[in-house]
């Protein structure tokens, strides 16, 4: 009796659990992937001097440019088109400065909505100020510490 409901509890546990397998999924046949071919693709790979570039389009109307050179600048423009119909165009750099991206469809920060008041630009100001101060009185007090008496080296002739 033991035997058949210590039986009976492992294949209910063996059930409730989900099956795992390692195998890869089935792909799903619902959609077909459609192929997007390539119309042009120009590659200069790096060069000795560390300039290179490419061209890539694509023949649902995704073009990509973009060229560097020595010293880490490079720059390039992506385009491509919406679903609505919208042309996408985009133009960067990256350089020193970081990746400076431009385009109409990159968001702008709002304008700050009204002039700092008078009495905030006073407070910067007194900050300034006293932190100039508080660097000069460090300066002094150092280099007069620099200039005390010179130290005594005992066991040497004075």
């Amino acid at each position: 009796m033991k035997t058949l409901i210590l039986s009976l509890l492992v294949a209910v546990a063996a059930a409730e659990r989900p099956f795992l397998s390692y195998d890869a999924p089935a792909p799903h046949t619902s959609s077909p992937v459609q192929q997007i071919p390539i119309i042009r693709d120009e590659r200069i790979h790096p060069a000795a001097d560390g300039t290179y570039s490419f061209d890539v389009e694509t023949g649902d109307g995704i073009v990509r440019h973009e060229s560097g050179g020595p010293g880490g600048v490079q720059q390039g423009t992506v385009s491509f088109i919406f679903p609505d119909g919208q042309v996408f165009d985009l133009q960067f750099v990256a350089d020193l400065n970081g990746y400076q991206p431009q385009s109409s469809f990159l968001p702008v920060a709002p304008a700050f909505p009204h002039p700092i008041p008078a009495h905030a630009l006073e407070q910067i100001e007194r900050g300034r100020l006293e932190l100039e101060a508080r660097a000069r009185e460090e300066q002094r007090q150092s280099s007069s510490q620099g200039q005390a008496v010179p130290a005594r080296h005992y066991g040497q002739p004075q």
